[in-house]
């Protein structure tokens, strides 16, 4: 292929990668599926390989063509993050923003010196909230928030869906002998946050009875049950997302394959007062580039 694809195309796939559906990546580029469905095919014809496999009336895309979505995703990516750190010159005021605590500490902390750095000028107040889906405080210009995301007077962002797992130290591993079974999550402590849905909904999943999931340890903030999990105080039904230096790092260990997938998602909300706010837009398309698209 001598020449490149066109932008719309490119955008396409690496939606229609990241959602697995044509109505999915029409809706995030207020596009019809016929359009998206369009520039699929044309950008397959202009490529040398197949990209995607048609199953019945279900498409999905080829190991070739999920490996050009990732590196069609990086140049994308940087892309952005050269339009931001330019964009970020002249744009001042101040920002508050509303996140989660284990978003915020586990992730967002650990990258917001580079909105700093693309932005020097804003001046960045970031908050908690007691509930993970509260979007009712009046001084947040935007939220993060985890939930179902129904806020239909709010410009509502699909950030991430999440997936969940069992989590513990390897020193906890170590003093329970291992957990080859499920079953063996009987002799360890369970952490939960709030209630017990979560690891209800996972020993159901593993064919476990569900009453074993009603004991443990209870906690208000993922925060203090991560610290918990952390501390070998038992197991963790953990966010893979915001667990994942933890787990790259060798400080959580996930014992087992099976994983759930949450109801709950993390969304970025923005009030239609605020959307306009130069400050806003910047931490928007800055969060966009920054997180993670796998």
């Amino acid at each position: 292929m001598s020449r490149i694809p066109s932008t719309q195309a490119l955008r396409a796939l690496e939606s229609f990668a990241r959602h697995g559906t044509v109505w999915q990546a029409a809706d995030e580029l207020n596009l019809t599926r016929s359009a998206v469905s369009h520039q699929l095919r044309l950008l397959e014809r202009d490529l040398d390989f197949r990209l995607m496999n048609r199953i019945g009336t279900r498409v999905e895309l080829t190991p070739q063509g999920l490996a050009y979505a990732a590196d069609v995703r990086r140049a994308l990516s940087a892309l952005a993050g050269s339009a931001t750190r330019h964009a970020g010159r002249g744009i001042s005021g101040a920002l508050t923003v509303s996140c989660p605590p284990g978003f915020a500490s586990s992730w967002l902390c650990t990258k917001i010196g580079r909105f700093n750095a693309a932005f020097p000028d804003v001046a960045l107040l970031l908050v908690t909230p007691r509930r993970l889906d509260d979007v009712s405080n009046p001084d947040v210009d935007l939220f993060i928030t985890f939930g179902l995301g129904n806020q239909p007077d709010m410009q509502v962002e699909l950030l991430k869906e999440v997936e969940f797992t069992p989590l513990c130290s390897p020193a906890l591993l170590n003093r329970l002998d291992g957990l080859g079974n499920p079953r063996d999550l009987s002799r360890a402590t369970l952490l939960h946050l709030t209630d017990f849905d979560d690891w209800t909904s996972w020993f159901r999943l593993s064919g476990l009875p569900e009453a074993g999931s009603r004991t443990g340890l209870r906690f208000s903030d993922m925060n203090l049950v991560y610290s918990a999990a952390l501390s070998s105080q038992g197991v963790a039904m953990g966010d893979e997302f915001i667990c994942h230096e933890a787990m790259a790092n060798g400080l959580l260990i996930r014992p087992f394959d099976l994983a759930i997938r949450s109801p709950r998602s993390y969304f970025m909300i923005v009030p239609p007062e605020k959307a306009e706010n130069p400050t806003v837009a910047a931490f928007r398309g800055w969060l966009r580039a920054e997180l993670p698209q796998s």
